[in-house]
């Protein structure tokens, strides 16, 4: 029963638009429909996805096409070459995807030309346009699933995070690897390098060989470290413990349950029409002499072990994965069906690096990377990417996902550099997200935006000697230690100086905060909260000077988080007798923003 539902969610991508495949870059696809029905994924079941409207997901439409168009600019040069050929672009909140559009080509070149950079592009007429359900090699994304796997295990009792891998796979605790847990390996401090090359042993005892006999370079706890042979090794250790390959582990406890029928390792030839190219591959630049690879598994290590591996070797579509970030948002369950507890989805979710500051990670998945989650960043936002182009984003906080698929690998790993579309599109959908006065303040806020490279200021009119405090409602997220908000003061002729102030969040628990600098920077729950700050007297004498206030924000790179909000401005006297209140709309005509703006989301 669980299974039908979610096919009937999936649909076929029956009345997905396709792009033309004419010259030049094609059209950008078609949204899948959401005009009810079955077939355009009807929710029949609680936590189920449909495909709606931006509206219907409390998203803003505007930005999610400005997301599909940052994204579509990078199918051109990039800032050479293009970043990716094609790519498919699915993003929603709650149960609602409302945006899923395909731009580019699944398949645009027949060849690389190593010795003059430049690529043999096919003729018009035998490009393969991308669609919204094109296949794609979703590389490092199998990690995830890998951890899934483990992490239904430890249900079951089978497996133990804190116990020795050796205790399960004895081979593997040679060279120095006794001391390994299934925790290390799926945190990716197990100490071990980041791969090997397996792709070069004559056959799969030589490749076993090298991992048993390979010594950590730290001691296992000591450092974080992103290995392939972590997931390597606990692909094999899933296999000991279970009699099963990885393979059907995958289908029987994941994709057919939650009816996620083009995600799979090996794909059967009848989908190499619908699956998007990855490299032209051949020595210098990759390990291995295969051509135009397309249908196959790019990653070499994962070519070499058959296509079935734990760190690479799924191959899967964007609305597949939609279902799983949905499953992983409700806590382990897709309508009737449940893979995981809510307890396991904690797991995967939470921070177990704690004391690797930047490598925030849960059970397999990355937690709070800003340079692919962009301004979706928080303690608790978890993804991971993909070297052939993919990426998954969750924002719990939000109840948001965002899958970008891009084949950034054809015709060639070098053309691509960096991760700005994924960052530019997670930025895009934390922008869609809408931040709402709350009750009582009006019907906006002032917004800093989310960039201000030259810093952006909000001031306040001056008043008089006797101003003795301001009050107000502050919203902020921010990058932590680099694009700070602050708020400043100045009497008249002397230079701005920060204001300490107060911070209590509106509306629920949590703990009041003193920012002894006049700053706000970071995170800070996505929640308004209540600001006060008493302010500097006047200097003495004569001329009795007037008290200037204004909240200064600025960014130091490309890297941002959501900006800040205020609203609610008061300044009031020593006696609490109000001076300026925003409210008024007299006093609200003498704020003077400079790159801050009105917003009512």
């Amino acid at each position: 029963m669980g299974v039908a539902r979610v096919e009937r969610v999936g649909g076929t991508g029956a009345g997905d638009g396709a792009p033309g495949t004419g010259g030049g870059v094609p059209g950008t696809g078609g949204d899948v429909p959401g005009t009810g029905g079955a077939g355009a994924g009807a929710a029949g079941g609680a936590g189920e996805l449909r495909w709606g409207t931006a509206e219907e997901a409390g998203l803003s439409g505007r930005e999610l096409e400005g997301m599909a168009a940052d994204v579509r600019g990078f199918l051109g040069p990039s800032p050479v070459h293009p970043w990716c050929a094609g790519a498919v672009l699915l993003a929603g909140r709650g149960g609602t995807v409302a945006l899923h559009r395909a731009m580019g080509w699944a398949v645009r070149w027949a060849a690389y030309d190593g010795a003059t950079d430049t690529a043999v592009g096919l003729p018009p007429e035998l490009r393969v346009p991308m669609t919204p359900d094109t296949v794609f090699d979703v590389a490092s994304l199998t990690k995830l699933f890998t951890a899934l796997l483990a992490v239904r295990q430890v249900e079951r009792g089978t497996l133990e995070l804190d116990r020795r891998a050796a205790a399960y796979l004895p081979e593997f605790g040679r060279a120095g690897k006794a001391g390994i847990t299934v925790r290390h390996l799926l945190a990716h401090t197990s100490g071990l390098r980041a791969e090997l090359p397996l792709y070069g042993a004559p056959d799969r005892e030589g490749r076993l060989r090298m991992l048993w006999e390979e010594a950590p370079e730290d001691p296992p706890g000591s450092v974080y470290r992103y290995s392939d042979l972590n997931m390597i090794a606990l692909h094999l250790l899933l296999e000991r413990i279970t009699g099963h390959g990885l393979e059907t582990l995958l289908h029987d406890e994941i994709t057919a349950p939650l009816g996620m029928h083009r995600t799979r390792f090996v794909p059967p030839l009848s989908w190499r029409a619908e699956t998007a190219a990855t490299e032209d591959a051949r020595r210098p630049w990759a390990r291995l002499d295969r051509g135009m690879v397309r249908g196959e598994v790019h990653d070499e290590n994962a070519y070499a072990m058959g296509g079935v591996a734990g760190h690479a070797g799924i191959f899967s579509r964007a609305r597949d994965l939609a279902v799983l970030a949905r499953t992983l948002l409700n806590g382990g369950a897709y309508g009737s069906t449940r893979v995981l507890s809510p307890a396991s989805v904690d797991l995967l979710l939470t921070d177990v690096n704690a004391a690797f500051p930047g490598h925030a990670h849960g059970l397999g998945f990355e937690l709070d990377q800003r340079w692919y989650m962009g301004a979706l960043s928080g303690p608790r936002t978890a993804g991971h990417t993909g070297f052939t182009g993919t990426s998954l984003v969750l924002d719990p906080e939000a109840d948001a996902f965002l899958v970008l698929l891009a084949n950034s690998v054809h015709p060639v790993r070098t053309w691509r550099s960096g991760s700005a579309p994924r960052a530019a599109a997670a930025d895009r959908l934390a922008r869609a997200i809408p931040v709402r006065p709350p009750a009582g303040t009006g019907p906006t806020a002032w917004f800093s935006g989310m960039t201000a490279p030259g810093g952006a200021t909000l001031a306040l009119p001056a008043t008089g000697p006797d101003a003795a405090r301001l009050d107000c409602l502050l919203w902020w997220d921010t990058v932590p230690a680099t694009d700070p908000l602050v708020l400043e003061a100045a009497a008249d002729g002397a230079e701005w100086r920060p204001v300490p102030f107060r911070t209590a969040p509106l509306g629920g628990p949590g703990e009041e905060r003193d920012h002894p600098d006049g700053t706000a920077a970071g995170w800070s729950g996505r929640r308004w909260h209540r600001l006060t700050a008493a302010l500097p007297p006047a200097p003495a004498p004569s001329g009795r000077p007037h008290l200037r206030l204004r909240f200064r924000y600025a960014t130091a790179g490309r890297l941002v988080g959501r900006g800040a909000y205020v609203t609610g401005l008061r300044v009031l006297d020593g006696a609490g007798r109000t001076l300026f209140d925003e409210t008024r709309p007299r006093d609200a005509a003498r704020v003077a923003p400079a790159g801050w703006h009105r917003s009512a989301d």
